[in-house]
């Protein structure tokens, strides 16, 4: 991973404890406000989204994705985007299941619904996680969210990762998405966790409109 750079404690090398102290809170202010913002502002969207599942899937409408962060696993709300039965689909295909655990994702998942194929595309999916911003257990900008099973992915890295809350957007959102392998996903979670700062993550908050607007990249 040569183009990491910082150290074991996943602060850059020049930030001192007080200006990454600094940098949490002024970070904390901008999740608050930014997440009540665009809750407000995408109420609509919500509504509309909402509403599309709950008359063409039914029920549940909001999908539950347990997930890790510096305090422990945590439910990551969605907008559900998958067949009711997703989980036992899995467990009755051992060839999807095999590849699902190679990469945690599949490509052209049979269990995604037609729906949630297009929420997935434009990242709809994801806004009710804006909730999980606002009760502080995740971040506007982060690494990925991922499951306690992928943690193995990160090998001796899995302790800076749980350092830090997952982001709804991130570096691997603006510059991967799932055009890049597993092990590249892990490099860009640890270049934006050991460089990160206000002016990247305002840079990536920016770039990541005219990511999800492009729709490339998702599945």
């Amino acid at each position: 991973m040569g183009i990491l750079q910082g150290n074991a404690t996943g602060l850059p090398a020049t930030q001192s404890l007080v200006q990454r102290m600094r940098y949490d809170a002024l970070k904390r202010v901008v999740d608050v406000a930014g997440s009540v913002i665009l809750i407000v502002v995408l109420s609509p969207a919500f509504l509309l989204t909402g509403l599309l599942v709950l008359l063409i899937e039914g029920t549940p409408m909001i999908y539950r994705r347990r997930v890790v962060g510096p305090g422990g696993e945590f439910d990551a709300f969605k907008f559900r985007t998958m067949h009711r039965d997703a989980d036992r689909q899995l467990e009755r295909d051992e060839s999807l299941r095999q590849a699902f655990h190679e990469n945690f994702k599949l490509r052209c998942d049979p269990r995604v619904t037609r729906l949630g194929a297009v929420l997935r595309k434009f990242s709809l999916d994801e806004l009710p996680q804006l909730f999980n911003v606002l009760m502080g257990q995740m971040t506007l900008v982060g690494p990925r969210m991922i499951t306690a099973p992928e943690l193995e992915k990160y090998g001796e890295h899995q302790y800076e990762l749980r350092k830090v809350k997952p982001g709804l957007t991130g570096y691997w959102q603006v510059y991967g998405r799932q055009e890049v392998s597993y092990a590249e996903r892990v490099e860009m979670d640890l270049k934006y966790i050991r460089n990160r700062s206000l002016w990247m993550d305002f840079k990536l908050l920016g770039l990541t409109p005219i990511r999800v607007i492009r729709g490339r990249g998702a599945y």
